[in-house]
């Protein structure tokens, strides 16, 4: 463990320097660890798992779509691809990596299916902290922990593949055997993290609701759609609006952040961009202050969780989310965004 200083405050992180592959290889040699739920997080732990020399096996329902794509990588049934329960039953890790519905739906068969000494793996906080609505508590003769990357599942895969690798935390919530940690932490570097940085299961799930819902996905929705109609009302074309909204911000400023941060991207923009900015950041910052906190406390009150499983559970959740996508799709804003992409260089020579 390294102590790195994080804008004065002092963290602790673990990297593959400390905790190296071959060591996670070690601890994880006598286990066999079921990834259940071949959705969103599914693909790529399991795939770099697989990759990383880890005995591992898929658990979904048969038949599916997503049992379709875990043949398609390669998961063989009745060998390393089983139904859920099956699976749940053949592993010493089980990593349950269901939706948050799903988990609570799936929640009494997979319990039934636990041994002592064996570990329940989670990568959001959301089913063990919100216990009195998902009913989800472990019996206490397993390990619970949690390794939550800090991107999509896709990414997780992507960046596994380039070499770089994304950032998770991780947590151990019940210690059983005295090896919770040992286990996580081979977990972390298994699926191909960049770095660990410690959490706690609360910290977690509250964390990652908040952000989702606010600069992640909400918000920045929100004020791209905001700025998109400002332009619109005052003339200006479906292409100029988005392009001075979302494709620049995407294909180019964004870019420069991640590089090296937002002040030195301010600082390799013209003067007037710098001024602006610097003018209206603080402007844009305490005009959201008030509902990232009213947003903070409903994560924190439970109000957001019960949103989800109340929507998720209606029989037809499906229906109603593929009308919410499909208006989101068919907005003026997000039809010239197709456009906008099909003109870039690398997808016209496709054309």
């Amino acid at each position: 463990m390294t102590q790195f200083n994080f804008g004065g405050v002092v963290e602790d992180v673990i990297t593959s320097d400390e905790f190296s592959l071959q060591k996670a290889r070690d601890v994880l040699q006598n286990e066999t660890v079921a990834v259940l739920g071949y959705g969103v997080q599914g693909p790529g732990q399991a795939l770099n798992l697989r990759d990383n020399g880890i005995r591992v096996i898929v658990g979904q329902r048969e038949g599916g779509q997503t049992w379709q794509r875990a043949l398609a990588d390669g998961f063989v049934p009745g060998e390393t691809l089983f139904p859920l329960e099956e699976a749940a039953t053949k592993a010493t890790i089980i990593q349950y990596l269901l939706s948050d519905a799903g988990q609570v739906t799936t929640w009494p068969s997979v319990k039934a299916c636990l041994d002592e000494g064996n570990a329940l793996y989670f990568s959001h906080g959301f089913g063990i902290v919100f216990k009195d609505q998902t009913h989800i508590i472990p019996p206490q003769n397993v390990d619970v922990i949690l390794v939550a990357p800090k991107g999509s599942g896709r990414n997780v895969r992507l960046n596994f593949l380039d070499g770089s690798g994304i950032n998770s935390s991780y947590a151990v919530f019940q210690d059983f055997t005295g090896n919770a940690k040992e286990r996580t932490l081979a977990l972390g570097i298994a699926v191909g993290s960049g770095y660990l940085f410690p959490t706690t299961f609360e910290n977690e799930v509250h964390s990652d609701l908040t952000g989702e819902r606010g600069v992640l996905m909400g918000c920045l929705a929100g004020v791209m759609e905001a700025q998109y109609n400002l332009l619109r009302k005052h003339g200006h074309s479906p292409s100029e609006a988005f392009n001075e909204t979302v494709e620049e911000l995407t294909q180019s400023l964004i870019r420069l952040v991640a590089e090296n941060g937002m002040d030195w991207m301010f600082g390799n923009c013209s003067t007037t961009a710098q001024r602006g900015a610097l003018d209206w950041a603080p402007k844009f910052r305490d005009a959201v202050a008030p509902v990232f906190d009213t947003l903070y406390e409903k994560v924190v009150s439970g109000e957001e969780t019960r949103r989800v499983l109340e929507a998720n559970s209606a029989p037809d959740y499906r229906e109603k989310l593929n009308k919410e996508l499909d208006a989101l799709k068919n907005s003026e804003m997000w039809r010239t965004g197709a456009t906008v992409r099909s003109l870039r260089p690398e997808n016209r020579k496709k054309i």
